[in-house]
């Protein structure tokens, strides 16, 4: 096969960094780097004189964008694009491929895409999320996409014996226009793959004018027949000569322990092959499993039996007492007492004491699952000193490395492919599902092992999204406008899952929504008081932007009812004229990653998006009774997004969303298809945290066992979405993140409209039968 780069590993280019002098391979802001203090680590890099790194820069392993890394071109034309990110639903495997594909000048019927094994060393950064797989690579792959274009040029060229400034190559075809003579792709790809990788500052890319697939929204998913027909490999699809299955009896309570274990009936089920112990990582736990009892089989079912007949005894650790209702409680007395000031402008207390109306509000926000789909899933080989894993996962690279951990081999003896992801919303980003599958394969001497996660084990065994009390105060003037206006904000942090005990969120949770709330105030004041952490707090979709925006923007709307305004006109007047700030001098140390000097919080694009959602549902219109308007903004992952909603709330309370408009400015659109559809899904997973979806624990042990207690909204609940791409055609401009912007907005927005349409306030989450009271 005639290449620019190899479909398998063993074929495959080495991976060499055309311009690596010029431009170093860096760590930067991986999960620990987060966790330890993004602070610190910029205080690091100017005692080392060192410019601090932002977007992929920034990133564990940088980028790359060799095309003899990422793409191949068969004899038969054939292009394969190899796709380094993890596809989950949001369609990066399309996305990717159509910018290279785009600049390359292919044609799309003849192009392919594969799956990228973890190896970041290669492929530069893989940790899909934060939604930034576009937003750091789509200039990479553009660059991508135009090297290889230019070395089939230039190899026709040498061919021809003819200038290279004579040669184009357009739609799959390479041409000299003055001799009329043309070259399929595949024709001259072996010639190609033989240049040099041309230098990036020589490469040209195409003017934007002339794309044909990027911005277009004309393309669906590349694989989507695969999918839908069932020929898509997930994890929990993976099959292997030999197979045996897992599953795990974890302890009930974070950092618990088994005290005794009599698994004689448990050995009695047909089919089982061995039971044993799996120690646990010690709090803090970060991505290591949970330890417990494992349970291999001949299939599913035979472990699924074994493990119910265990008879374990548990020692539950230091969260055996861990009651949501009463750590409520204890959140909601730190919030009412002063905390760490996270960012302080003006002076609020004489503000507030000056003022003529104090409004003060409480929201809460339980703990959430991020419950994919499918469940936590992996297939591991442990034999010969070498370790192979194939897993739903968006960490290749955090699975790797937790496998080398675990095991104890060379870096250079574990491989981890990555499979198709039925969802994963940041769960998926922690692997400690890999590691338990690779203990079961090594336990029965090196056996391919599938280890299966339960939707019961996932609600009970989770990372969960962090649980929060979020107090606000406001002074207002004689015209209703706030003239001081805090702010405290008391969550357990994800920074628990790495570091003993913290106490304080850390500077990318309190740069979600809360210290660059972008304001137009002249006193303001934010506090993080402290909060432990009884249970693993881990990412969920669009993180802690979901209780700060349900507080904010539903503070807003109770300053305009107490100023007798007009909700959406208060919001736009809070915000202020258009501007561009520096979310440095409002506090804002880490900006997703972003330079400030990029990505300024502009207030423009926030205000646009308000007014284009509210245009969109008709704002300002008479209503029938029983009905209600609602709105709400956020910025958050450097994108603008804005939610008009209206519902209908019956004589018993029960709350219908009927229809939603939702506003997006995310900058320049790759694939407008992808972007609507992440917005209607961000919708319908914002109406779940909003009226159904919630973890309670009680003597440390989650309540809910599967969707009959943890409720995600059902179909039938699905509303009207419109979608409102507002467009940026200037490709030069950073692009915004996708995936989780259209979230935080969702709930603030329903909650308003649920007090437009009955005078009742909501400050709890979800809302469930609150309103039937």
């Amino acid at each position: 096969m005639a290449e620019l780069a190899a479909e398998t590993p063993k074929a495959a280019v080495p991976a060499v960094l055309a311009n690596v002098s010029r431009r170093a391979v860096l760590g930067g802001l991986g999960a620990f780097a987060l966790a330890v203090s993004l602070r610190d680590r910029a205080e690091a890099e100017e005692k080392k004189d060192e410019p601090k790194k932002f977007g992929a820069d920034g990133m564990p392993h940088g980028w790359r964008d060799d095309p003899t890394i990422f793409v191949a071109i068969a004899p038969d034309g054939t292009v394969t694009v190899t796709n380094h990110r993890s596809e989950m639903g949001q369609g990066v495997r399309t996305s990717i491929a159509l910018v290279v594909a785009d600049e390359l000048d292919a044609d799309w019927s003849k192009v392919k895409v594969v799956q990228a094994w973890g190896d970041e060393t290669r492929f530069g950064n893989q940790d899909t999320d934060g939604s930034r797989s576009l937003r750091h690579f789509f200039q990479h792959f553009r660059h991508v996409g135009a090297a290889a274009r230019q070395m089939l040029r230039e190899a026709a060229a040498k061919q021809w014996g003819v200038p290279v400034a004579e040669v184009t190559a357009e739609n799959h075809v390479v041409a000299h226009a003055k001799s009329k003579r043309r070259l399929g792709y595949g024709e001259i790809a072996a010639a190609a793959a033989a240049l040099p990788v041309p230098a990036r500052e020589s490469v040209a890319l195409k003017d934007p004018k002339s794309f044909r697939y990027i911005g277009k929204g004309e393309i669906g998913l590349i694989d989507n027949r695969d999918i839908t027909t069932g020929k898509a490999i997930y994890g929990l699809d993976t099959r292997l000569d030999g197979m045996l299955y897992a599953l795990v009896a974890r302890p009930p309570v974070y950092g618990g322990r088994v005290a005794s274990l009599d698994d004689s009936e448990a050995r009695k089920v047909p089919g089982v092959v061995k039971i044993f112990q799996i120690e646990g990582a010690p709090i803090p736990s970060e991505f290591m499993p949970l330890g417990g009892v494992a349970v291999v089989a001949k299939n599913t079912w035979a472990a699924m039996k074994a493990r119910d007949a265990l008879k374990i005894t548990w020692d539950d650790g230091p969260n055996a007492t861990y009651d949501t209702d009463t750590f409520r409680g204890e959140l909601e007395k730190a919030a009412r007492a002063p905390g760490k000031v996270v960012r302080n402008q003006g002076d609020v207390d004489a503000a507030m004491a000056k003022a003529k109306t104090r409004v003060t509000a409480e929201y809460f926000v339980p703990h959430l699952v991020q419950a994919p789909m499918e469940p936590p899933a992996a297939v591991a080989r442990v034999k010969d000193g070498a370790c192979e894993a194939w897993a739903c996962t968006q960490g290749p690279q955090a699975a790797h490395d937790r496998l080398v951990k675990a095991l104890k081999l060379p870096a250079d003896k574990v491989k981890v492919n990555v499979t198709l992801l039925g969802g994963g919303f940041g769960r998926k980003s922690k692997p400690d599902y890999v590691v338990e599958a690779a203990l079961c394969s090594q336990a029965v001497g090196g056996a391919p092992v599938k280890l299966t996660w339960t939707r019961e084990d996932d609600i009970h065994h989770g990372y969960y999204h962090t649980i929060s009390v979020e107090h606000l105060e406001a002074g207002l003037d004689e015209k209703g406008m706030p003239v001081a206006w805090l702010h405290r904000s008391t969550a357990p942090t994800i920074g628990s899952i790495f570091a003993p005990d913290p106490k304080h969120e850390l500077p990318f949770e309190l740069g979600m929504g809360l210290v660059n709330t972008p304001f137009n105030l002249p006193n303001i004041r934010l506090e993080n008081p402290e909060a432990a952490a009884h249970v693993r707090i881990g990412w969920f979709r669009s993180v802690s932007n979901i209780p700060h925006a349900f507080a904010i923007q539903s503070f807003v709307a109770e300053l305009a009812h107490a100023a007798g305004r007009d909700p959406k006109e208060y919001l736009l007047d809070l915000i202020g004229p258009a501007r561009k700030i520096d979310p440095t001098s409002i506090g804002d140390v880490w900006n997703h990653g972003e330079d400030p000097a990029l990505y300024p919080i502009d207030t423009g694009r926030l205000r646009r998006v308000i007014e284009t959602v509210a245009g969109g549902i008709g704002w300002g219109r008479k209503v029938e009774k029983g009905r209600g308007l609602g709105i709400a903004g956020h910025y958050s992952f450097v994108t603008y997004t804005a939610v008009a909603a209206e519902v209908e709330v019956s004589d018993k309370g029960q709350v219908a969303v009927k229809r939603v408009h939702i506003g997006v400015d995310c900058g320049p659109q790759v694939n407008p298809e992808r972007v609507r559809s992440q917005m209607e899904g961000a919708v319908v997973m914002g109406m779940g945290l909003a009226l159904t979806s919630e973890i309670t624990f009680k003597q440390g042990r989650a309540q809910q066992n599967n969707f009959d207690g943890y409720e995600i909204v059902r179909i039938d609940a699905a509303p009207e979405v419109h979608v409102h791409l507002l467009p940026n055609p200037d490709y030069r401009a950073p692009l915004g993140g996708v995936g989780e912007p259209g979230v935080p907005p969702v709930a603030p927005a329903i909650a308003n409209a649920v007090f437009a349409a009955t005078g009742r306030r909501i400050r709890q989450l979800p809302i469930r039968d609150k309103l039937s009271a």
